[in-house]
């Protein structure tokens, strides 16, 4: 299973996903205007220094729990999928954490 998936939109959009094994989505990325945006976001996460404060934990107005996460200049490169529980939510940013150490073994 590939870690990152690199999706277009119909208006020229650029995202990627973060997979888990499982294949589930881990984190949706912003939209970046250009390929090449994108491109330079991918390399570095490969040398992104990862620790508590990328993560942004939050509760949206229906209860469920969510992270962002974030460069190391607070930047929001992507946001997590909806969680029922807090739990889930801490579970998701582990996979993460775990997905983007894969990568950078690659």
């Amino acid at each position: 299973m590939k870690v990152i998936e690199i999706v277009s939109s119909t208006n020229s959009d650029y995202q990627f996903h973060i997979k888990s094994k499982s294949g589930s989505t881990l984190l949706t990325s912003k939209k970046f205007e250009n390929k090449i945006e994108l491109e330079n976001t991918l390399s570095n996460l490969k040398n992104l220094q990862i620790n508590r404060g990328n993560f942004e934990r939050k509760t949206n107005h229906q209860g469920k729990f969510l992270f962002n996460f974030k460069d190391e200049n607070g930047s929001l490169l992507g946001s997590s999928q909806l969680y029922d529980s807090e739990a889930g939510m801490e579970n998701g940013i582990k996979n993460l954490h775990n997905r983007l150490t894969e990568l950078k073994e690659l």
